[in-house]
């Protein structure tokens, strides 16, 4: 038999073809002549953190402005009508070396535009002067509703002189919306300072918020030390683990809240400032107020604008790109090519992440160092591995009715919480996928269900 004639009649459809080029390292996309996303591969989630449903249907001005990637190759493709390349960033932090190329119809119209992008660290050699400006990347990673609300809020905030304090547990990124919030305000070019209270004993964080004058106490520098209030003069000071600091302290901090004017430890002349304060605490405040451990009145002129950060278990569609931005980021400082496979993307989705964006970075960091070229769900610690058995918490006020539906709802919401598909849960739970999809609808309304 002649294998060249049999080769040439094999036929490969577009679907096929689609799936091959999932495959490829290199992201592909296809613009129809209205700048429209006609294709895209999957490598755009791991540059975009955005799945190619997400992208299909959308134009490439509409991903440019909310910053998926800059600058725009784009327009100038469309009015050049030939081929270009350009260095790219994109909102993970990758840096992509992006080729266009326009498809022309008979009338030298364009008609299609091809793109292939491939990470930067893959062409060194690349002439330094066609690199893009470093543009100042605010850390904040934003595609669940609920970070897009928060992030909005603090922009109209963030104009005001207000005092703003930030709420949430350990390692949701308040620190991070505390910066964000300067870097967006009219005090951008002044100071922006940081105080742990927590980690300063209440003696040294007096005289580092306060400063001091010559001899005030033993062992003071000779001539006297400059406070961060008066430092950050007409800035912003941003006070974390507020709750931690002392009874003492927060007098003192009250009085510059209010009056904007203070007196160094040891001295005697009052200083004025003009200040806006940040405050951030994963503790209840409220709680402390009760039991004598926090001024209430402190509490208040803290809280006129309250910014509570929800944990990441709460908004899981940030989590895939969110890994992706620390992949990117430390495969760029580590100098390495680490990809991450599907199944150790699912897990690290579905995990409850209880020291949120801090663990997950420093997780991430840990894989990219010591595993091989794909990091695989064997690469994560043991605690991802486990199967934890459910634990249903029962009110013991409940009634026989009460406690079977409050059985059933919990039991709904484990197994969707899992496996995202009507489908997945009737099978794992035993009752048909039409019962298992009213279930879903009447206890996880808020989430989408997928057939």
């Amino acid at each position: 038999m002649d294998q060249t004639n049999n080769a040439n009649e094999i036929e490969i459809t577009a679907e096929t073809l689609k799936s091959l080029l999932d495959y490829s390292s290199d992201e592909i996309f296809i613009f129809n002549n209205k700048r429209q996303i006609i294709y895209v591969n999957g490598v755009c989630e791991r540059n975009y953190g955005l799945k190619k449903e997400d992208l299909l249907g959308r134009y490439s001005n509409d991903l440019f402005e909310k910053e998926y990637w800059t600058p725009s190759i784009y327009p100038e493709v469309y009015i050049k009508k030939e081929p270009l390349s350009m260095i790219q960033k994109t909102n993970t932090g990758a840096e992509l070396l992006t080729s266009a190329i326009p498809v022309l119809n008979d009338d030298n119209e364009v008609e299609l535009v091809i793109t292939t992008a491939r990470e930067l660290k893959n062409y060194k050699t690349i002439n330094e002067n066609n690199a893009m400006p470093e543009k100042e990347l605010h850390g904040m990673i934003a595609h669940s509703n609920k970070i897009k609300n928060t992030i909005t809020f603090a922009q109209k905030v963030a104009k005001t002189n207000s005092t703003v304090l930030i709420q949430g547990e350990s390692g949701t990124g308040k620190g991070i919306l505390a910066r964000y919030i300067h870097q967006v305000s009219n005090r951008k070019d002044k100071p922006f300072l940081t105080i742990n209270c927590a980690a300063i004993p209440e003696k040294l964080l007096e005289s580092e918020l306060f400063g001091y004058t010559k001899g005030a106490f033993t062992g003071a520098a000779p001539s006297g030390k400059t406070g961060l209030l008066e430092a950050a003069n007409n800035g912003t000071v941003f006070l974390d683990e507020i709750g931690d600091i002392s009874l003492v302290l927060q007098a003192k901090l009250l009085q510059v809240i209010q009056d904007k004017e203070f007196i160094p430890v040891g001295g005697q002349e009052k200083k004025k400032v003009n200040i806006r304060f940040i405050a951030a605490t994963n503790r209840d405040l409220e709680k402390l107020i009760e039991n004598g451990e926090f001024r209430e009145d402190l509490y208040y002129r803290l809280n006129v604008i309250d910014i509570t950060l929800p944990p990441l278990r709460e908004r899981k569609e940030d989590i895939t790109p969110l890994i992706y931005h620390f992949l990117n980021k430390f495969n760029k400082e580590y100098e390495t090519n680490k990809l991450i496979s599907q199944k150790c993307l699912t897990a690290l989705t579905n995990y409850a992440w209880p020291g949120n964006i801090r663990q997950l970075e420093n997780l991430i960091e840990k894989l990219v160092i010591v595993s091989d070229t794909i990091i695989d769900i064997h690469d994560l610690p043991e605690t991802f591995n486990k199967k934890k058995k459910a634990s249903i918490q029962l009110d013991s006020s409940l009634t026989l009715d009460g406690a079977v539906e409050q059985v059933k709802q919990q039991l709904i919401r484990d197994s969707f919480q899992k496996h995202k598909s009507s489908r997945k849960v009737a099978e794992e739970l035993q009752v048909s996928q039409s019962t298992a999809t009213r279930l879903i609808r009447k206890y996880c309304g808020e989430l989408e269900v997928e057939q």
